[in-house]
Order: C-alpha cells, then structure tokens, then sequence
C-alpha cells in the first residue's frame, strides 16, 4: 500500500468528518500535496510523504517548506476550529478536565505540539536553601535556517498574521522566517468581557504547557484587570496555573507586544516553597506571607478571588511607587518607569492564590545589562531575561550548553578540550572545590549548574537574602496602607 493510501486511512479513523465516501477526494487532495508518483515508504508515515512530495518536486529540501508540509498534511486530521470548540466545551459540563485532556491530547495526536522534539530536552532537578530547582537545557527548537532568515529579509512584510501571538494564527500556512500554524486551532473564551483563545505551546517547557492569548493584538501591561482574568482563569480550569510575564524589558517575556498569559498543570518550585514569615496587609479576608524563595516575592491566599485582587492591585501601585535608595531600588528615572510584578494564579486545598513577585529593570554604569538581572560572572551559563517560567523555578537553558558542558568535564579532567574561554574562571573554581573523576564529573557540572541558576534568581531578587535587605523588605510591606 502507498503511503497516500495508509494516510488516507488514517484521515477517515482520525476524529473528523471525513467518511469512506471521502477516500477518493482525499487520496487526490493528498496527491496535489506530494504528487501522483514516486510514492515512498518510511515506518514514520509523514516523513514518507515528505519524501515523496521532495521527489516529485512539489518542495524544495529545506526545514520552511518541509515544515509548511507536515502541518498541510496533519490538518486533514484535525478537526475544524468549530467543532473543535464545539466538542470541548461539550466535556467541559463534565469536567474541565476532561475537556483540557481531549485539547491537549489532541494538539499532541496532530503533531502542533511537538512531542519529539520536546523529548530531547534535557532536565533534571538540583537541590538548593530554596528547595529543588528544575534545570532544563531546550534542546527542542529547530535552529533556524539561515537561508530561510536571509530569503525572509528579502521578502515583502505582509504585517499578517501581526505577530506569533495573534488568533490569527489558526489555519495559516507559513512562511519564510514565519512558523506554520495549518494544524493549529485556538479554544475561544470570553475573560473580563473579552474574546480570548486558549492554545498548547508547540514547544512546551512543561506540562500540557498553556497560553491564554487576547484577541486583540495589544500590549502587555500589568494593572488590576491582570488580577482579575488570571483568578478567572484558575476558576474556569481549577487544574491549572496561570501566571503573567512582567510588562517592562529585562525583567519581562520575550514577547511584549501582544497581551497573554502562560498556564499548565505543573508545580514549580516556588509555589511549593514555604512562607519564611506571615506579614500583615491591609486586606479583610486575605492570608499573607514573605515566600522563602530567592524573588522578592509576596503570597496571598483567599477563599475567594475578590479579596486577592484589592490586595495584589494594592502592592502593585505601592511597588510601581516605591524607592529605597539604601537597597538600589528607584521606581522611576527622570520619566522612565522601572518597577512592575510578575503575578502568579492557582489553587491549593480550596484556596485561591495569588504570588506577586517584585521587579525593577533598572541599569548602571556597574550593571548595564541590569541590576536586578544576572550578573556577569554568570552569564556564561544564562544571560538571558529571567521571565515567569524561570521566575518559578525552571530554568530554560539555551542548548550550547549541552556541547559546551561536556567541554567544561573534558578540562575538568584535564582531557583535550574546546571549552569556551567564558566558562574558565567557573571551571577553576570546580578543580579546587572536587576531587574530580570520570565517575563523577558529570554530576558535579550539573549540580553547579543547578546551582549557578540559583544565583542568577538571587540576582534578580531585589529584596536579598541578608539583613539589610528583609529589613528593606519588611519596610516596603509597611508602606502598605
């Protein structure tokens, strides 16, 4: 049997509302996709196609249009948007979970979530004073094609879809520099008495890894509205958290530019780490507590969302605010506004909670990058924004380090070598610290690696962990009144 055959077969058995009076319609529309001849054979069905439509000229061999292939030929397998909607809403009067299952399962089922690639991510856990820290090397983000990027430069902008984010994503092809997004479909929602959608990253850092994205393609921005639609959110799937990137650079996501939310069924770090000490807030109904975690983080608990809202948009307008120049901490530069949060939802033992995490992007002549960012001496491990995931716990390590730790080991045990320059100052102070060996130098870099992400968080926490600054801490939470 071809392989147009057998995936014809697999359209008609797939969830959708094609039927076997359909099998010659798919078996040409499939052709028209790959062509009539050269019919390859692969136990990866997919790859056979793409194959096939290599062969027979229908593409070129080159990672876009390859890509832009695989998701035209999982389309027929997935569901219209309607009756995708349709059928999870439908489970959702059973539980939200049974309907946040068939989602996931079927974004993983139709290849938008990219399971394979996702697998070869490295990961594990390194134990520190705030608990176990989650290391992840992301080794599961094709690299881009640098013909692609050049092709792409030379391409007319479009301006659509406007960005990544944008519902307008669903159903689109691809292009050049610009993912393909055929198989891709979006649950609509209404949140603050606005359209949403709620889609799976296709590359996700953890669990059934969620992204709650506004129709509209606007800015983030934190304010109390933010509060409100993350507590709506852990409402509607109790399951899950949900959490916002800060709204400034530095300390904020990778993506500014259009209002969205990350969420999954994950328990990071931070959220098990335990109150270093209740504090007081001027809140009816409303628990407090300093969270024992290297962020300068506040934790709220209600039994109900409307009490965390007036307390989290009461720090958060104290904090936009507040300056203690004795700790570095400077709301404002002339107009330049440098103080924001990074707030967190979920639920625990039929509690609503909410963390607000303190941020300040400030700059100087000592730390241009940022004071309250990693600093330089560990930024041959990350140098990149410290954003929600990592504010949790989970590190998101770029993947140069997987070549480039086990170069560390090779110096280690004074081996040929090519570790980067930038890693020998670390790695000296490995020699002296171990008694290294082949037996346990891997494990070794991994721990201190581990341990090198606690330090960049430690940097990014604007209230330290040392007298001076939970005297400053304690300061601030008496400013709120």
């Amino acid at each position: 049997m071809s392989c147009v055959n057998e995936f014809v077969d697999l359209i008609i058995q797939s969830d959708n509302d094609y039927q076997e009076l359909d099998r010659v319609y798919l078996y040409n529309r499939i052709c028209a996709l790959v062509g009539d001849d050269n019919h390859q054979s692969d136990a990866d069905l997919k790859l056979a196609l793409i194959k096939t439509a290599i062969l027979n000229n229908k593409i070129t061999d080159d990672p876009t249009n390859k890509e832009i292939l695989n998701d035209q030929l999982m389309d027929f397998v997935t569901p219209l948007p309607s009756r995708v909607n349709q059928k999870f809403w439908n489970l959702y009067q059973q539980s939200p979970e049974s309907a946040t299952n068939y989602f996931y399962q079927m974004s993983q089922d139709n290849d938008y979530i990219k399971v394979k690639a996702i697998a070869k991510n490295i990961s594990y856990n390194v134990a520190t004073d705030y608990g176990a820290l989650e290391i992840t090397i992301n080794l599961s983000k094709p690299e881009k094609d640098p013909k692609a990027i050049a092709a792409a430069s030379q391409q007319t902008q479009t301006g659509y879809p406007k960005c990544q984010l944008c519902l307008e994503n669903e159903g689109y092809l691809g292009r050049l520099g610009y993912p393909a997004r055929t198989n891709h479909r979006v649950i609509r929602f209404t949140l603050g008495g606005q359209t949403w959608g709620f889609q799976y990253s296709p590359y996700a850092y953890f669990s059934e890894h969620a992204i709650f994205l506004n129709q509209i393609h606007q800015p983030m921005i934190i304010n109390q509205h933010t509060f409100n639609n993350l507590l709506e959110i852990v409402r509607i799937f109790p399951q899950y958290f949900v959490g916002s990137n800060a709204d400034l650079p530095i300390v904020g996501g990778s993506m500014l530019s259009h209002d969205h939310y990350q969420g999954g069924r994950h328990d990071f770090p931070m959220m098990k780490a335990p109150l270093a000490r209740k504090i007081a807030i001027p809140v009816a109904n409303v628990e407090a507590g300093i969270v024992k975690w290297p962020m300068s983080t506040i934790r709220l608990s209600s039994e109900g969302p409307e009490a965390l809202v007036k307390a989290a948009t009461l720090i958060h307008e104290n904090w936009m605010n507040y300056s203690d120049e004795m700790v570095d901490i400077r709301a404002y530069t002339n107009e330049t506004r440098h103080h924001t949060v990074t707030p967190i939802a979920y639920r625990k033992n039929d509690k609503y909670i909410l963390d607000i995490v303190l941020r300040d992007n400030q700059t100087s002549v000592k730390y241009p990058e940022g004071i309250f960012h990693p600093h330089q001496d560990v930024q041959h491990i990350k140098k990149e924004n410290i954003g929600l995931i990592e504010v949790m716990g989970r590190a998101i390590l770029p993947a140069r380090l997987k070549i480039e730790l086990k170069e560390v080991e090779r110096y280690l045990l004074n081996q040929p070598n090519k570790m980067a320059a930038y890693h020998k100052t670390w790695a000296d102070q490995l020699k002296k610290n171990y008694d290294l060996s082949d037996d346990n130098v891997e494990k070794i870099v991994d721990k201190e690696t581990g341990l090198i992400f606690k330090r960049v968080l430690e940097d990014a926490g604007v209230f330290k962990w040392n007298d001076q600054g939970q005297t400053a801490f304690d300061k601030f939470i008496g400013s709120l009144i």
